[in-house]
């Protein structure tokens, strides 16, 4: 199973906004933090505003922050929102197909990973939030012109 780009970047967001609940953020801040295209998280930031994921201010104050606390988020639900579909393999074309096991084994793994993360919420993922903020502080400070 390999998840998209779309999911990896709506999952980075969350977890960013997760470690630094009380602040407004910027895509640009974020693109930043992970040398990620803006344009991408532009995208997926709306996406995630518009389920009511994240909450957006606009303006010259504006930014973005989680909609709800880390922990009613649930990971599980991020990913079956933001992925398009979960077919492994295309088993509707194959000729071997209704005397095929693979489609039903595929079927009950794809169910346990998703299982398994339903288990899971935002919160969980954000066990070290200093740590956390400590690294994005780094990249923050890295990109600062440097004086002196």
């Amino acid at each position: 199973m390999r998840l998209t780009r779309y999911t990896d970047y709506a999952l980075r967001v969350l977890i960013y906004l997760g470690a630094r609940p009380d602040a407004l953020c910027s895509i640009a801040e974020i693109s930043r933090a992970y040398d990620i295209s803006q344009n991408h998280l532009m995208k997926v930031v709306n996406d995630l505003v518009n389920v009511g994921y994240l909450a957006s201010t606009r303006g010259r104050f504006g930014g973005i922050k989680l909609a709800r606390p880390a922990v009613e988020i649930n990971v599980g639900a991020v990913i079956r929102h933001t992925e398009d579909g979960f077919d492994l393999v295309d088993c509707g074309t194959c000729i071997i197909a209704p005397a095929c096991g693979l489609t039903g084994a595929l079927r009950q793994a794809l169910t346990a990973f998703l299982s398994v993360l339903d288990g899971y919420t935002l919160a969980d993922l954000i066990t070290k939030p200093a740590e956390l903020g400590m690294l994005f502080s780094a990249v923050r400070n890295r990109d600062l012109p440097q004086t002196g």
